[in-house]
């Protein structure tokens, strides 16, 4: 027969999610160590991740425009290192 279900609050669900989520540490880790059970820390994680959904939205249009900045920074360095080659190989040049 199963045990008797624990009541937490919403305190302590938010931190035991905000542990897994700055520490990095898995899910199994975190639920040993607060002496919960490990579907239950999983399903508040994902819960937690579904809300935040709404802002990884504009997170990922960020990172979308910040790699394609980063792909024309590149362009433009790659231009660049060429023309500084060719007028190393102008200055050799004249000064002979």
């Amino acid at each position: 027969m199963a045990g008797k279900r624990r009541k937490f609050d919403a305190e302590f669900r938010e931190g035991a999610v905000r542990i897994v989520a700055e520490t990095g540490k898995p899910i199994a880790q975190v639920a040993q160590d607060l002496g919960i059970n490990e579907t239950t820390l999983a399903s508040w994680v994902s819960r937690a991740r579904r809300a935040s959904g709404a802002t990884a939205s504009g997170e990922c249009e960020e990172l979308a425009r910040l790699r394609r900045e980063n792909a024309q920074l590149k362009k433009d360095n790659k231009e660049l290192a060429m023309e500084r080659d060719v007028l190393k190989r102008c200055m050799v040049l004249w000064v002979k």
